[in-house]
């Protein structure tokens, strides 16, 4: 392959199952191939934006220690109910392991990009210059989950409902060989009864605590121990969101690619894990791994670099 052709890196949406970019970067690597353009939608902005300032490995490391109690923590209950995580803490969380408030887009030593939705006028929107840590937010501002982020004048919510794995933007970023990595391919109605999130009855049994987690399980279905939940049971909140949002994407991704087809694309399949089942983070870099090497002969073929 040319040394003058740029390779660019499309990282998907898909919730927990974005650990599993983590995984591809580091299987990449080992075989030489370090992307200069990275385009990210949703978790594949934030695990992008790690490795483009320098943090992947620290992420990795936290993402492999999470437990189900830990995400928990991450989870609260507001009156407004704009969203039921807890912004402040996944603002330290995004300081310590991705950026700071401080750091741009533009003083990366790779070309960067987040998608993000104009919550107003439903148009993709490109973040490539400005603080590197609104664009992510930005582009993981999930409905439900988050509430929308008020950025450069517009309210922004998550990428994923317009360009679910950037593929486009790599392209018009410079990119000549894009490879892309869609987390949603066997995704739809896998899990639409399981979110993943069973350990809100480990962080409280009494009282006030007791009666804000009861509120979030009515709301979420979100029931935090061993066990399957029950399949006759309507799906909660987040379920129905996530669902929602897997068939939306599934259909985009597929429109998209077929119209714009990376040169590479892997598909980890990650079906069983949940929204928020964020603490099974080794086995979602594994199956990334594993991704690279189910098609090392593609890769050999596209790039002529293994």
């Amino acid at each position: 392959m040319s040394s003058d052709l740029k390779i660019g890196l499309a990282l998907g949406s898909g919730s927990s199952r974005g650990w599993s970019h983590i995984g591809i970067i580091n299987e990449l690597y080992k075989l030489g191939i370090e992307p200069e353009i990275i385009c990210g939608t949703s978790v594949g902005a934030m695990v992008g934006a790690a490795y483009a300032r320098g943090n992947l490995d620290k992420l990795e490391e936290w993402a492999c220690s999470l437990t189900k109690f830990d995400v928990a923590k991450f989870l609260d209950i507001n009156t407004s109910m704009t969203g039921f995580v807890h912004t402040e803490r996944f603002h330290e969380f995004l300081n310590e392991y991705i950026a700071s408030d401080e750091d741009k887009i533009e003083d990366l030593s790779r070309v960067f990009a987040a998608v993000s939705t104009d919550l107003e006028t439903g148009r993709e929107i490109w973040l490539t210059e400005g603080s590197l840590l609104q664009a992510v937010w930005s582009s993981m501002a999930l409905p439900g989950l988050f509430p929308a982020i008020r950025y450069d004048h517009r309210w922004l919510t998550d990428g994923g409902l317009v360009n679910p794995v950037p593929v486009s933007v790599c392209r018009a970023l410079g990119a000549d060989i894009v490879i892309a990595v869609n987390l949603n391919g066997d995704i739809v109605g896998k899990h639409i009864g399981k979110t993943g999130v069973k350990a809100l009855e480990e962080k409280s049994n009494s009282g006030i605590a007791k009666k804000l987690t009861d509120l979030v399980k009515e709301y979420t279905s979100l029931s935090f121990l061993d066990g399957d939940e029950d399949e006759e049971q309507s799906p909660g909140l987040l379920n129905a969101i996530a669902a929602s949002v897997n068939i939306t994407q599934d259909r985009i991704t597929r429109s998209r690619m077929a119209g714009d087809p990376p040169d590479i694309v892997f598909s980890p399949k990650l079906s069983d894990i949940g929204l928020l089942e964020l603490y099974r983070a080794r086995e979602a870099m594994a199956e990334g791994e594993q991704c690279v090497q189910r098609k090392l002969s593609e890769i050999e073929y596209v790039l002529g670099k293994v």
